[in-house]
C-alpha cells in the first residue's frame, strides 16, 4: 500500500541548477536588503513573509511543464518576485518555449519599485520573451467576475485572520464557513484563475486539511481539482527562519479539473535547507483524503503513519454514531474571576482545570486558583457523571498530543454538579451517562500510541479540537466497554498497557472481518 521511493533529484540536476541560478539569486540578496531596511512588525501585520531560495527551487520543481511555445504564469502576492524567479529559473531549461506571460499582484507599496526591479531583471536575463503585469489592487476583491488565464500558478500567499464581514471574505461567500484568513481566500481564488489541466503551487498552512472552519475551502478544493503532491516541514520554526514565524506550513501541488489520482506523493524534510534529505512515499489517496463530507486530509510523514490509518480504517463508528461526543470546557475562567475562588464552600462547586490531569487519573484538589466556582453561575454547571477529561492544548515538544484521564462521579459524589474549563475537552453522553466501562475503554483508546499517532496524521497542530475528535474512527460501543473492561482488569493505566490491550483486540476485529470477506 505504501513504498519508500529514491530522491527524485539526482546530482546532475543539482549541479544544473547551479549553473542556471543566476537570476534567483539576483532576487534572493535584493530581498535581503529589504529585509534589512523594512520593520518586523510592520511585514507581520500585513501577513509578509518571504520565501527561501530552497523552498522557492523546490517549489518550482514540482510543475510539469507543459509542451508549449508560451505559457501564462500567475503569481498572487508577489512580494519580490522569489517565487517567480524560481520559476522563471525552472522554465529556462525548456528550449521549446519561446514566451512567458506574467501577471504579478502586489499592493504593498513599499517593495513595489523593488519588485519592478526584479521582474526587469528577469525579463533581460531569461532566454524567453517575457511580458509581465503588475497590478496593485487587492487580488480578491477586484475580480467581479474571476476568469481562467494562467497555465501555472506560484503562490506564497498572506497569511492573516480577517473577519467575515472584511471584502476579502465577502467577495467569496462560497468558501467562507467560520473564521476566514487571506491564505486560502487567495488559493481558492487562484484556482478560479487556472486554466483546465493548469497547476498550481502554493506553500501555506496546515490548519486548512482538518476542522468545521475550512470545510468549505475543502469543498471547493476537491470539487475543482486534484491533489497531487503535499510537501510537509517537520520543523515548524524552520520554514520562514529569517522571519522567526512559528507556523505549522506545507507546500500543496493541484491540478484542475483533472480526477484524483489513485496516489498522492508526499514529500516531507526538516527544514528548507535539507531537500536532498527529503522522506518521499506513494501513498493510495483514499488514505490521504477522507472520504466523507468532512474531506479531511492527512498529513502522513513515513511508513508508520500510513500503518495507523490502514489500522483504523476497519473501525466503523464515531463517537456521535455511539450516542457519545467530545465537549470543550464550559467556562472561561478570566471572563469569571468574580465568581472564582480557592476554597470549597456550600454554594460552590469543582472547576477542573487540565492541570488536575495526572497519569490517567483526577488529582483535585492542587492548590490552584479558581479550584471552586459559584453556583450561581447556571449556564457554566455541567452534571456531576463519568467523563473522560482530555486536554485541549499541550506543548509541541510534549511526546503525546492526546492527554487524558478518567473521571468518575463516584469520587465526587457530595456534588451534583461541576465545571470545566474551556482549555478543557471532555467526552460525555448524548442520552445517558457513560458508563465506567466506557470511560475506562474510551481512556484505553486516548491513551494508546496508536491513537495518539492518528490524531497527529489528523492534525498537525497542538490544539485537539472537538470537532476532529468527534469524527475519528470508534469500535462499537460494545467494544470500547470491552476494552474497559480489560483495563480494569490490570490496574495499570499506563500507555504501554493501553497500546497491548488495543492492539490484542484490533487484532481479533481484523481476524473476524477476514472470516466474513
Amino acid at each position: 500500500m505504501h513504498k519508500m521511493l529514491q530522491l527524485w533529484y539526482n546530482e546532475d540536476d543539482l549541479n544544473d541548477s547551479k549553473r542556471r541560478n543566476i537570476v534567483l539569486n539576483h532576487v534572493i540578496r535584493t530581498t535581503m536588503a529589504y529585509l534589512d531596511s523594512m520593520p518586523k512588525t510592520k511585514r507581520k501585520k500585513i501577513g509578509q513573509f518571504f520565501t527561501s531560495l530552497e523552498t522557492a527551487r523546490f517549489m518550482a520543481g514540482l510543475f510539469v511543464i507543459p509542451e508549449q511555445k508560451h505559457l501564462d504564469v500567475l503569481d498572487p502576492g508577489t512580494g519580490s518576485a522569489i517565487l517567480t524567479a524560481a520559476l522563471m529559473e525552472r522554465l529556462s531549461r525548456y528550449s521549446e518555449l519561446k514566451s512567458v506571460s506574467l501577471i504579478c499582484y502586489e499592493t504593498e507599496p513599499a517593495i513595489l519599485p523593488l519588485l519592478r526591479d526584479n521582474l526587469d531583471y528577469l525579463k533581460d536575463n531569461v532566454p524567453f520573451k517575457l511580458n509581465y503585469t503588475i497590478i496593485s489592487e487587492n487580488y480578491i476583491t477586484s475580480q467581479q467576475n474571476p476568469k481562467p488565464i494562467a497555465d501555472l500558478v506560484i503562490g506564497n500567499p498572506p497569511y492573516l485572520k480577517v473577519n467575515r464581514q472584511a471584502p476579502e471574505a465577502c467577495a467569496m461567500p462560497q468558501v467562507i464557513h467560520g473564521a476566514p484568513n487571506l491564505y486560502f481566500l487567495f488559493a481558492a481564488r487562484s484556482i478560479e484563475n487556472l486554466r483546465d489541466r493548469g497547476q498550481m503551487v502554493y506553500i501555506i498552512p496546515r490548519s486548512w486539511t482538518s476542522g468545521a472552519y475550512f470545510k468549505a475551502f475543502r469543498h471547493f478544493l476537491f470539487g475543482n481539482t486534484a491533489l497531487e503532491h503535499m510537501h510537509l516541514f517537520v520543523s515548524r520554526d524552520k520554514v520562514f527562519e529569517q522571519e522567526s514565524v512559528l507556523q505549522e506550513t506545507m507546500i500543496i501541488k493541484i491540478q484542475k479539473a483533472v480526477p484524483m489520482p489513485q496516489s498522492i506523493r508526499i514529500t516531507s524534510t526538516e527544514t528548507t535547507h535539507d531537500f536532498q534529505k527529503m522522506q518521499i512515499q506513494v501513498v493510495p489517496s483514499k488514505l490521504v483524503v477522507k472520504q466523507d463530507e468532512n474531506q479531511y486530509v492527512y498529513l502522513v510523514t513515513n511508513p508508520a503513519d500510513v500503518d495507523t490509518l490502514e489500522c483504523l480504517s476497519i473501525l466503523p463508528h464515531t463517537l456521535p454514531d455511539l450516542q457519545m461526543k467530545m465537549k470543550t470546557g464550559l467556562t472561561v475562567d478570566f471572563r469569571e474571576r468574580g465568581h472564582l475562588f480557592d476554597v470549597p464552600a456550600k454554594d460552590r462547586v469543582p472547576m477542573f482545570f487540565s492541570q488536575h490531569l495526572k497519569d490517567g487519573r483526577i488529582v483535585f484538589p492542587v492548590g490552584k486558583h479558581g479550584e471552586f466556582l459559584d453556583t450561581r453561575k447556571r449556564s457554566l454547571l455541567q452534571p456531576n457523571e463519568n467523563y473522560l477529561f482530555v486536554k485541549r492544548f499541550t506543548a509541541k515538544e510534549e511526546p503525546r498530543r492526546l492527554q487524558s484521564s478518567i473521571y468518575l462521579q463516584a469520587d465526587f459524589s457530595q456534588y451534583q454538579e461541576i465545571s470545566t474549563q474551556n482549555k478543557l475537552n471532555f467526552i460525555t453522553g448524548i442520552k445517558k451517562p457513560l458508563s465506567t466501562f466506557l470511560v475506562y475503554g474510551l481512556y484505553c483508546l486516548f491513551n494508546s500510541t496508536l491513537y495518539d499517532r492518528y490524531y497527529r496524521i489528523l492534525n498537525g497542530s497542538t490544539q485537539v479540537n472537538s470537532t476532529e475528535v468527534n469524527t475519528m474512527p470508534m469500535p462499537s460501543r460494545d467494544g470500547i466497554e470491552h476494552l474497559g473492561q480489560r483495563l480494569m482488569e490490570t490496574e495499570k493505566l499506563d500507555e504501554a498497557t493501553c497500546e497491548y490491550i488495543l492492539e490484542e483486540y484490533l487484532n481479533g476485529e481484523n481476524r473476524r472481518s477476514e472470516k466474513i470477506s
